[in-house]
């Protein structure tokens, strides 16, 4: 898994693996029942990004991209802060691109919630 700052901004965990024995809503599924089995993670939705980017007049989409995904889910252990809103829930981005999948999400302002994805991802 590598660690990207995504331009300049934002901490990003990417991981690409071979398409081979996956779909995108295979990959959902698998994230999905690990939200399921964590003690206070909760799922929320599933996002499809390509076909709202895809039928946006002038949109702006690689060629390499072939179906993008976004699983929303949130942490909801805690909420110290009002302002913690602003960067709630999570989302794990599940990219289809030519060479396989590129499956990234942001870092979580708690270091846990971070690893649990890491190890989810990872486990793929």
């Amino acid at each position: 898994m590598e660690f990207i700052n995504l331009k300049g901004l934002y901490p990003v965990y990417v991981k690409k693996i071979d398409g081979g024995k996956y779909s995108v809503d295979s990959i959902i599924d698998i994230l999905k029942n690990n939200i399921k089995e964590h003690p206070f993670a909760e799922f929320i939705t599933v996002f499809d990004h390509y076909a709202l980017t895809s039928k946006i007049d002038g949109h702006v989409l690689s060629e390499d991209i072939l179906g993008a995904k976004d699983l929303i889910f949130c942490f909801g252990k805690e909420l110290p802060v009002p302002e913690m809103l602003s960067i709630r829930p999570r989302s794990i981005g599940i990219a289809k691109t030519r060479d396989g999948f590129t499956i990234s999400f942001m870092q979580a302002p708690n270091e846990k919630a971070t690893q649990s994805m890491m190890n989810w991802v990872k486990a793929l």
